[in-house]
This record gives structure tokens, C-alpha cells and sequence, in this order.
């Protein structure tokens, strides 16, 4: 695994923790959520390449999650909806935090395309 090194990538670095911040925050303010997958768009193609895997994560997270609150809101008609909405905070949440330590620790999402935690 490759460490960050000074320079380049500090600016990526830091827009990338935004993201994850504005995934946190969009479970309060919806909006935020969208906000931060246009980040993660503009910002991977001219990311290092450790980096480029947490973008790619967290878009995966954006599209993965869009997915887990349309089917949990047509099932919310029935208990299981419910369910699957809270799978969704929880999952997002754990994503967004182990996202923000690997990158805090310089190191690449080992695998970005997971649908779970990593």
C-alpha cells in the first residue's frame, strides 16, 4: 500500500474527508449528500492514485445508498422498509468512518467496489 506523500495530494486529501463529512451530515441535511458526490466526481480524475480508490468508494457509496433508501422507501409501506432504511444509516455511517481513518492514515480503500464496509 502506498502512503501519502507531502505535497500534491494534500489538497485532494482534504477535499476527500469533506466528501465523507458531507455524507454524515447529509443523514440531517439531505442535500449534502449530493453535494459531496459532485466533489468526488470532479476531484478523482486528478487525484493520486491512492486516492482515486477513495473517490471511486464514495461514489459507490452515494449510488449504493440511493439504491438501499429507494427500495427501503417503497417497502416503509411494510415493517421491512423500516429496516432496510436503518441498515442504510448504519452502513453509511461505519463506510463514511472507515473511509475518513484510512485516509487519515494514508492509505488506499483496499477494496472501493465493495457493497459492504470494505
Amino acid at each position: 500500500m502506498n502512503e501519502v506523500t507531502s505535497g500534491s495530494g494534500d489538497a485532494s486529501q482534504s477535499n476527500a474527508k469533506i466528501v465523507y463529512i458531507l455524507y454524515l451530515v447529509a443523514l440531517v441535511f439531505g442535500i449534502t449528500g449530493i453535494v459531496g458526490v459532485v466533489m468526488a466526481y470532479i476531484n478523482k480524475s486528478t487525484a493520486p492514485e491512492w486516492l482515486q480508490s477513495h473517490y471511486q468508494y464514495q461514489i459507490r457509496t452515494f449510488w449504493i445508498g440511493g439504491l438501499f433508501m429507494f427500495v427501503g422507501g417503497l417497502l416503509s409501506l411494510v415493517l421491512i422498509g423500516w429496516f432496510v432504511l436503518l441498515f442504510w444509516v448504519v452502513w453509511l455511517v461505519i463506510r463514511s468512518i472507515k473511509g475518513i481513518q484510512a485516509l487519515d492514515a494514508g492509505k488506499p480503500i483496499e477494496n472501493p467496489t465493495s457493497w459492504l464496509f470494505n
